[in-house]
């Protein structure tokens, strides 16, 4: 708790700084109306930094807050007040995410893709459990992880990092979405540069297209039994091992497959706020503190 205590007027300034022109110098989003008194700036730092501090539950989070830093946070809202609020103010979470990568990937042409399993329950509770099923369209599905060789009940992870690990762009599909689908989405956002992939991206077609229309390289292992077979450079095989230690690390530190969430909003929110930390401090150890760029374990403390 030491830590965030220390670092909150850090990652507030920060904040402040990336969302300039969005908030007001109170650091409250721009509309007409009494302001709280725990900004929308404060709110998205401590999001932000429970997360990187890996505070997993809120509960837990408030009850520490309330108990020993009432002093710190004279302001404090309540728990509910803070969900709620922490929940509509995702999108700016997602801004600062995106300015702080801009800065960290500048000037890259080269990227990986990939996906990983967000499961919501446990297989055997998929058939009765209720969680993020208020909308059909963004209910949970059954998917297969391959890496895992094993069916899950969830969502799916995509996204794009540059080869240092820098999440440039992901998106939360339902579990049962192609990979391949995903690049519809991100060829926009790359044009001129190549992106390694594993097999689940592989289509002479859809590469191709990408390659024509948008000058999008895609670079993917081809199958022993594909004309022409050649094996990918094996630069290109350990590169591509980059983003699957980028996914590890959201498992084991900031448990992104340990799900609390009752709404698919909610698990947006959570997931949102993952990435946005693991950013963070991939900033900070880049730009502040002059260390490696994805040794985040130990950046605050």
């Amino acid at each position: 708790m030491y830590n965030l205590i220390k670092n909150f007027p850090t990652v507030l300034a920060l904040v402040h700084k990336t969302l300039i022109g969005t908030l007001n110098k109170h650091g409250n989003v721009k509309k007409p109306g009494q302001q709280p008194k725990f900004s929308d700036a404060e709110v998205i730092t401590l999001s932000l930094l429970s997360e990187a501090l890996m505070y997993d539950s809120e509960n837990h989070l408030f009850v520490l807050l309330h108990k020993n830093h009432k002093r710190d946070f004279p302001n404090l809202i309540d728990r509910s007040g803070y969900n709620r609020r922490r929940k509509g103010l995702a999108h700016l979470k997602e801004k600062v995410r995106q300015a702080l990568a801009r800065q960290l990937t500048e000037g890259e042409d080269a990227f990986l893709i990939d996906s990983m399993p967000i499961p919501i329950c446990r297989f055997s509770r998929a058939k009765r459990a209720r969680i993020c099923r208020d909308d059909f369209a963004t209910a949970p599905a059954y998917g297969y992880c391959a890496a895992q060789d094993q069916t899950f009940f969830g969502y799916k992870l995509h996204g794009v990092t540059s080869i240092r690990g820098v999440i440039s762009s992901f998106e939360l599909t339902q579990a049962n979405a192609p990979d391949i689908d995903y690049l519809q989405e991100v060829k926009y956002q790359y044009p001129g540069c190549l992106i390694l992939g594993d097999r689940a991206y592989l289509s002479n077609p859809m590469q191709t297209e990408l390659f024509e229309e948008h000058r999008v390289k895609i670079n993917t292992p081809m199958r022993r039994n594909q004309k022409d077979y050649r094996k990918q450079p094996a630069v290109f095989r350990r590169l591509r091992r980059r983003i699957e230690t980028v996914f590890s690390q959201f498992c084991d530190q900031f448990n992104i497959q340990k799900n609390y969430a009752k709404s698919f909003p909610g698990l947006g929110t959570r997931i949102i706020a993952k990435v946005a930390a693991f950013t963070l401090l991939q900033y900070l150890n880049q730009f502040e503190l002059g260390r490696e760029l994805n040794h985040v374990k130990y950046t605050l403390i």
